[in-house]
């Protein structure tokens, strides 16, 4: 079903608030819950955590947990909380994040940010998969018993962020999936989903999902809908990785960093809620194996959900 294949990211001014979005969207048949850690706001895992226990069967995906900020052993401490509530419900994407929010808000070094995934996710996986780390790289230490050896790990697959071919090779060799943000469709087609398989050919094993971001709005003014989308989403034209993924997607962006008209017809599916529910089904056939949803809102964002969430339910 293709709700099945579709999770939404909830963020609301509350963790309460956004739990009870949470246990709505799963009334809905929803299958994953999705949100962002960024900043210092709200802590997903911990809403999470809370959201085990008003759920049934929702699962759950970090998108991301910036890396650089938490160290890998106090991540893999607070996985096994939401992994023993909900087995086999939750799935951890963990990315480097951006410069500007390590080093401005943080005050820690940005350093070789793909290298430092690379040794995050391996003592990541050690610790989850196989209940301790025993890793020494150039830029990561960890030598540690995660569970005692009578327990059994609780191997919950692991995802990074990605937004250009290097970062969807690092996931294709060694990730259990490859989260995509702001990724127009044809770009998606042409980078990502080669880059995933190649990668894993050369690995020997199969190509990991790709969960690709897809801002939706409900809403029939093409006009009304790149005025919301530009104020909820242009932030992401003054962030350099965004800006090369744009630029080499064909969409290169002024100097002042001002999402173009074009490019948010190709990031944004709109109009009624049967139409978004067909792109979204086309898009899932262009070889993307998920799609995680954020709302723009145009006008009501609740009454928009609602009516999306309707749609999906019926589909």
């Amino acid at each position: 079903m293709l709700k099945q294949q579709i999770g939404f990211m909830f963020r609301r001014d509350t963790p309460s608030a956004t739990l009870d979005a949470i246990v709505r969207a799963e009334s809905f048949g929803i299958g994953t819950a999705w949100s962002t850690v960024g900043g210092v706001s709200q802590d997903a895992l911990t809403l999470y955590a809370a959201a085990t226990q008003r759920t049934r069967a929702m699962c759950f995906g970090t998108s991301i947990v910036p890396i650089f900020p938490r160290h890998p052993l106090v991540l893999a401490s607070q996985v096994l909380v939401v992994a023993d509530l909900a087995p086999g419900r939750l799935r951890l994407g963990i990315g480097p994040s951006h410069r500007a929010t390590v080093e401005d808000m943080y005050g820690i070094p940005f350093t070789r940010p793909l290298d430092y995934l690379r040794e995050y996710l391996t003592i990541v996986r050690q610790l989850l998969w196989d209940g301790r780390a025993d890793f020494e790289g150039q830029l990561l230490q960890v030598r540690h018993a995660l569970l005692p050896g009578s327990i059994a790990p609780p191997r919950v697959p692991l995802l990074i962020s990605a937004l250009r071919a290097t970062a969807f090779r690092l996931a294709g060799e060694i990730a259990d999936g490859a989260i995509s943000w702001m990724c127009p469709v044809a770009y998606l087609q042409r980078v990502p989903i080669p880059a995933l398989q190649a990668a894993a050919d050369l690995a020997g094993r199969p190509p990991p999902p790709l969960i690709a971001h897809v801002p939706v709005a409900v809403h029939q003014s093409g006009a009304a809908v790149r005025g919301a989308a530009r104020a909820a989403l242009g932030h992401y034209g003054r962030l350099p990785y965004y800006a090369r993924m744009f630029a080499d997607a064909g969409y290169a962006l002024a100097s002042n960093g001002v999402l173009t008209d074009d490019l948010l017809d190709a990031l944004v599916v709109s109009g009624t809620p049967q139409a978004i529910v067909a792109r979204l089904a086309e898009i899932l056939d262009c070889g993307v194996s998920e799609l995680l949803l954020t709302l723009v809102p145009v006008k009501d964002a609740d009454a928009e959900e609602l009516e999306l969430l309707s749609e999906l339910q019926a589909s």
